[in-house]
């Protein structure tokens, strides 16, 4: 019998890595401060009512042309390698596995990000995760330069993989299962055993939608930053707020723990009263058939 599972959904950019991470490398290279690039981005889209995401996405093939840099997919892997960490990243996927084995439970980890995927694909801790959703460009097959947005995940667009993680529909093009009326015994993973990681507004729909469907949704802040995530505690938009610190015995760690704990309860609680039902309704039919 397959072990239950229990999903955790991280956004990227100042959730696990310290800022956005186009601002460790890619920005540099371009002869840009992080300030001037997110500033020509947000012109760009306040002048045109474009949406932000496509907007920086724009700008990273404009301004690579313009500085003659080939931005290819192996470029952008290559930029991986210099993102910064939050204090315990490296090992807080093998901690948070090892207590949802020793609970009977199978830990699976996703990003759900507005960020570069081929970026994601480049750092040290891609390996840890099931998937990783992030925006994409099309290459051009001839010179495996970016020619195009393949895929842009705004704030919004982000939900839906709430829905593809527990339906199993991975696939990105697999619309017929993610659109599809999925009863609970056919779902990878039940939407209460989903834990959602954000750092602030952007992320506020995941939080929503997982918070409002049972799940538990944390949003962490960078030392000194607190004030910015006080608006969703007074929405009542997430579960719990703390530092983003994914150390031995911090905060987070013992709030993830003690979600995963509550949920592997309820589903033997639930699987109990189930039985008890099951074994009633065949003791009644039994009855009946006398």
């Amino acid at each position: 019998m397959a072990k239950p599972v229990i999903a955790i959904l991280y956004d990227f950019d100042k959730t696990l890595c310290t800022e956005d991470m186009q601002n460790y490398s890619f920005i540099p290279n371009l002869g840009l401060t992080p300030k001037e690039f997110w500033g020509k981005t947000g012109v760009l889209g306040n002048n045109h009512s474009m949406d932000k995401i496509l907007a920086y996405m724009y700008e990273m093939l404009y301004m690579c042309k313009q500085k003659n840099i080939k931005l290819t997919k192996e470029y952008l892997n290559s930029l991986g390698k210099n993102i910064k960490y939050f204090p315990g990243v490296s090992t807080w996927f093998s901690r948070i596995n090892a207590f949802g084995e020793s609970l009977g439970v199978k830990i699976e980890h996703y990003i759900v990000s507005s960020g570069t995927k081929e970026i994601i694909d480049g750092t040290t801790i891609a390996h840890e995760f099931k998937r990783i959703y992030g925006c994409e460009f099309l290459y051009d097959e001839e010179t495996n330069e970016a020619i195009w947005p393949k895929m842009a995940i705004n704030f919004t667009l982000k939900t839906q993989f709430i829905f593809r993680i527990s339906k199993g529909a991975f696939d990105i093009i697999d619309e017929e299962k993610l659109n599809s009326d999925t009863p609970d015994k056919a779902r990878h993973v039940f939407y209460r055993n989903m834990i959602y990681i954000g750092d602030g507004m952007t992320d506020i729909p995941c939080m929503q939608v997982v918070k409002d469907k049972g799940g538990k949704s944390i949003a962490v802040y960078r030392s000194n930053d607190e004030e910015k995530v006080m608006k969703l505690v007074n929405d009542s938009r997430i579960n719990f707020v703390c530092l983003a610190d994914y150390s031995q015995n911090s905060s987070l760690e013992k709030f993830v723990q003690m979600s995963i704990e509550n949920m592997v309860l309820y589903e033997k609680l639930r699987q109990k009263e189930m039985k008890q039902l099951q074994n009633f309704q065949n003791r009644f039919e039994g009855e009946t058939n006398v």
